[in-house]
């Protein structure tokens, strides 16, 4: 599996001549990334002297960036799959008018499959960013410099899932399909960016 490969194996495998792994892959790494720095604040300020009184919240944090990390790295191996399918229904035969018709099919729900995924990433990034605005707030300030690499990383990686939402939308037919997901992704990007300023301004602000 994919997510079991070494880092130096995953860089190469994301290196190579092959379409995928690819940026769909590379987006829920890095929102994985972002939410294991988070966890990380956690368990840095969970049972610190002095920081009883975040030690619910840190923790109630810590079990959502925790369940975030899972679902981020399981659409690692959903992205490739989503990839190959719609290559799949563009390698099937086109000689007569119902292979046609299946063909078309086939890639507008591959095109669906490669348009959900990342933007299922978008979401669960936009997850992982709220989670370091309360991060912020109350974890311990030697790690606090960590919690703005988070915030950052989850913004590249919800940027990136964006741009791969945008690539296949609009060749899919279904336009209330369309119209829906580019609305939703609309709203993450809208609400995260100034989220990813603020928490990086809160994280400078409490630096040295």
């Amino acid at each position: 599996m994919i997510t079991d490969l070494s880092t130096e194996a995953f860089l190469d495998a994301l290196a190579s001549g092959n379409a995928t792994p690819g940026g769909g892959s590379a987006a829920a790494v890095m929102g994985a990334m972002a939410a294991a720095l988070v966890s990380m604040v956690c368990n840095l300020t969970i049972g610190k002297k002095g920081y009883e009184s975040a030690e619910a919240e840190m923790k109630s944090v810590l079990g959502e960036a925790e369940a975030l990390r899972t679902r981020l790295l399981e659409m690692v191996p959903q992205d490739i799959a989503a990839f190959d399918w719609l290559m799949a229904g563009y390698k099937l035969p086109k000689g007569t008018d119902a292979e046609k018709s299946a063909r078309s099919a086939a890639i507008q729900k591959g095109l669906q499959g490669a348009t959900q995924v990342p933007l299922d990433c978008a979401v669960a990034c936009a997850e992982v960013m709220r989670l370091t605005a309360r991060a912020v707030e109350v974890g311990n300030v030697n790690v606090i410099s960590d919690v703005g690499v988070g915030v950052l990383a989850g913004w590249a990686a919800l940027r990136s899932a964006a741009l791969n939402v945008h690539i296949n939308a609009p060749q899919i037919k279904d336009r209330e399909f369309t119209e829906s997901r580019l609305a939703q992704l609309e709203e993450l990007l809208a609400e995260c960016g100034p989220l990813a300023e603020q928490v990086h301004d809160k994280v400078h602000g409490k630096l040295g």
